[in-house]
């Protein structure tokens, strides 16, 4: 500002007229609290400890403690400091088998695993079609993809007869479709 006041010879006031940035909001010099480094080790401290808290919270703990902020306060210093709370991943679908014990299995090899699964969706006139679609998940390659009004589990079945016939058995199939009560779980060839 002071170097548009000198290269046009305008008063400070003037230029921040033309540059639309109120007078007061330039002058005005930040009063920095004499705990705020305290404050803002303590507002980290609890960050780390309470890992899905957000600043609203850390800051009625910090009021508990006998802190005098409130959560306005708490919020600056959480963004100058950089902190977020992490994003909640999402759960992960555990298939369990009868003995209590649980199998999360990861593709190894082509042809180690594959998925299969249903999607739906209608016409322009309001007609349901559905897709099965079949993917090797260590390739990522899809296998097949079928369009029908109707899938069924003969649909599946025979789809899967003709892949095993021109590439071979895959040691584990997945779905979360239930054909019969076994479906949910792997299953070895």
């Amino acid at each position: 500002m002071d170097q548009v006041c000198k290269r046009l010879n305008v008063s400070l006031r003037r230029a921040c007229k033309v540059l639309g940035v109120p007078l007061s909001t330039y002058c005005y010099n930040l009063k920095i609290s004499s705990d705020e480094k305290e404050l803002t080790e303590r507002i980290i401290e609890l960050a780390i400890e309470y890992g899905r808290y957000g600043y609203r919270r850390i800051a009625a703990l910090l009021q508990m403690e006998d802190w005098k902020v409130n959560h306005k306060r708490v919020e600056r210093i959480w963004r100058a400091e950089g902190l977020k709370v992490p994003q909640k991943q999402p759960k992960r679908r555990r298939l369990w088998l009868n003995d209590g014990s649980c199998i999360r299995l990861r593709a190894e090899h082509p042809d180690h695993v594959w998925s299969y699964d249903f999607v739906h969706h209608y016409t322009h006139d309001g007609r349901k079609f559905r897709i099965l679609t079949l993917i090797d998940e260590y390739t990522r390659q899809c296998l097949a993809i079928d369009v029908e009004r109707r899938l069924n589990r003969e649909s599946v079945l025979d789809r899967l007869t003709d892949l095993f016939i021109r590439r071979g058995a895959p040691e584990y199939i997945r779905s979360d479709n239930v054909l019969n009560h076994e479906s949910r779980y792997f299953f070895r060839q």
